[in-house]
């Protein structure tokens, strides 16, 4: 426990670095999307990063790192927010028939948009008083949207680059990795619990 102010802190630098950036007239010639660029893509990092914390954590038994997750998940939440506050405040100046314009006809900003309603309710349902009334298997299954919310923040910076994929290609293998290793640890997960039930069933015989 004595890390997460230190780890909450080392969340925040991105922030502070667009800050400092933004004062020292840093932000390059295009500062709105250096902005927007900049926060979308430490909302996919942070996304990528609260994925990882369980197969990490199942993997190598560091159970510490749970403690993390929530942390992880509402920091990818407030990049999410401002990234998409970037859009309407400094792009849009706020023009809401516009956005509704854009978020209906233009693809890449109807999945970005969706990848961010996504977040909502994992962020409001993200507390121990929500999972009390949810219940743990509810709970989690609607905890698995964020894996959704990835796909389609993938998907977003992939349709918005016009020549160089390999980041937004990057963030893809990277979170269809841990989608692919969540699925692969409930397999196992699921084969141990059939073959404990199976040994509980025959052990009565075997006496």
């Amino acid at each position: 426990m004595r890390l997460k102010p230190f780890v909450f802190v080392a969340c925040l630098v991105p922030v502070f670095w667009l800050t400092y950036a933004a004062f020292t007239d840093a932000l390059g010639a295009n500062p709105i999307e250096t902005i927007t660029n900049e926060t979308g893509v430490w909302t996919l990092r942070f996304l990528a990063v609260t994925l990882a914390v369980t197969p990490l954590r199942k993997l190598t038994g560091w159970n510490v790192l749970i403690r993390y997750r929530r942390m992880f998940g509402l920091f990818a939440f407030s990049y999410g927010c401002l990234h998409f506050l970037t859009y309407v405040w400094l792009d849009q100046f706020f023009a809401i028939e516009d956005i509704v314009e854009d978020v209906a006809k233009r693809p890449f900003i109807t999945v970005g948009f969706t990848a961010f309603v996504l977040m909502i309710p994992l962020a409001v349902t993200s507390t121990a008083g929500w999972i009390r009334r949810l219940g743990g298997r509810r709970w989690n299954l609607l905890h698995r949207l964020v894996y959704l919310s990835g796909i389609f923040g993938v998907i977003h910076y992939l349709w918005l680059v016009k020549a160089d994929t390999s980041r937004p290609i990057r963030y893809g293998v990277i979170i269809g990795s841990l989608l692919l290793a969540r699925l692969l640890l409930a397999w196992r997960g699921r084969v141990a619990a059939t073959r404990a039930s199976a040994s509980a069933r025959l052990a009565p015989m075997r006496q």
